[in-house]
């Protein structure tokens, strides 16, 4: 949809091709299971789906960005990674008043690169203690 999310580079740890997925049972919707990346058994979320977006088919530009909160680490699945960019803080604009307050706690700011808005999640926020951890991922 031409629409643009970043996040801080300091809590993506790596972003990996997509793989294959084990469900776990008993978890929300968004949650679509786990993977074994070199030996670690990672929860792994639809981030569409976390977000109230639609889901939509894997292509060969999806991939995983593997997230770090607080010791934690969880995959997301994402449409595509196009790029890493150092944004100036004065290229960020507070969430706008539309949002709602939900959407906004998710929402650190809209930054302008170039012609395109970046909307920049909060996946501090977005990836709460209890979604970060599954009955085989304890």
């Amino acid at each position: 949809n031409n629409e643009y999310y970043g996040a801080d580079i300091a809590v993506v740890r790596e972003v990996v091709p997509l793989q294959r997925i084990t469900r776990v049972p008993r978890t929300p919707e968004y949650v679509l299971g786990v993977i074994n990346l070199r030996g670690r058994v990672i929860p792994v979320i639809d981030l569409r789906r976390r977000l109230g977006l639609p889901s939509k088919e894997a292509t060969r530009a999806t991939r995983i960005a593997i997230a770090e909160v607080d010791g934690d680490q969880v995959g997301m699945v994402v449409d595509a990674v196009e790029e890493v960019a150092r944004v100036p803080a004065d290229a960020v604009e507070p969430p706008s008043s539309l949002l709602s307050q939900m959407d906004r706690e998710h929402v650190l700011g809209v930054a302008k690169l170039g012609s395109r808005l970046v909307t920049l999640l909060d996946l501090r926020r977005i990836l709460v203690r209890e979604e970060r951890k599954t009955p085989v991922a304890q």
